[in-house]
């Protein structure tokens, strides 16, 4: 029986997922253009008023991916300022995310399963182990900000299927 790593089991998930997150903005761009939509107006939507815009889910899911290796890897998390404004700039970030848990090797994530992982958030910590942390909190976490940009686009008119989410 091969051991599944902790390597395994986050940074493919998160490129995959940030390459289609890519994919879903580039698609998105291009049909705003087409259909004459303002990408302003696209860019700061939101699917209801106390939940935060398109701009804001895309750095909140890209802050999980790099969040997680870093804390598995034992590492300092590398800080991006949050002044992203157009899908460029998005595009950026992600790129810029990518090449982050790209540069994360396997062996960096020995003995991360069982790593105590502190996350702090207001008005309370939260401890875990490393498999407890990718399990209950930075995975939901990233997928739910991925599937709110996702949609927050298909709820402004924007075609995009499960595939588009999925595959890319």
């Amino acid at each position: 029986m091969t051991k599944l790593s902790m390597h395994a089991v986050s940074a493919p998930v998160f490129v995959r997922m940030l390459k289609n997150l890519s994919s879903i903005l580039t698609s998105a761009e291009k049909q705003a253009k087409a259909k004459g939509y303002d990408p302003t107006v696209l860019l700061n939507a939101r699917l209801a008023p106390d939940m935060f815009p398109l701009t804001r889910q895309i750095q909140i899911a890209t802050d999980h991916a790099k969040g997680c290796v870093a804390r598995l890897a034992g590492k300092q998390i590398e800080a991006i300022e949050d002044t992203e404004t157009t899908f460029a700039e998005l595009q950026a970030r992600i790129a810029k995310v990518l090449a982050m848990v790209e540069s994360y090797q396997p062996e960096q994530f020995e003995g991360a399963e069982n790593r105590e992982i502190t996350i702090k958030i207001p008005n309370m910590e939260l401890k875990f182990s490393g498999l407890d942390y990718v399990n209950q909190w930075a995975m939901p976490n990233f997928y739910f900000h991925c599937v709110t940009a996702y949609d927050i686009l298909r709820a402004n008119g924007i075609d995009l299927g499960k595939k588009d989410f999925l595959i890319g």
